[in-house]
């Protein structure tokens, strides 16, 4: 069992992760990029899912600082585009 950290604000992206992960994984939330570094430090988990958008401090800060604390784990970013797009 991976102990796999979701860095997400939004309830409802968190819980349809949640729901997937923890059939075969432990799961950890983080609610900001703050917060992530500080579950990072405490769970050492195998893996991270940053949003890039957060309060406090946004994934891409927190992604910089846990690097620099020496994390080398994958950290995949996770991107919510809620306007519609334009094709191209």
């Amino acid at each position: 069992m991976k102990k796999i950290l979701v860095a997400e604000d939004t309830e409802s992206n968190y819980l349809l992760l949640s729901i997937i992960l923890r059939k075969e994984d432990e799961v950890y939330r983080a609610h900001d990029g703050q917060e992530a570094i500080e579950k990072f430090e405490g769970c050492r988990p195998d893996m991270i899912l940053m949003d890039i958008k957060m309060p406090v401090m946004d994934g891409l800060e927190a992604t910089r600082r846990i690097r620099l604390k020496g994390g080398t784990l994958p950290i995949l970013s996770l991107i919510h585009i809620s306007e519609p797009t334009r094709p191209y």
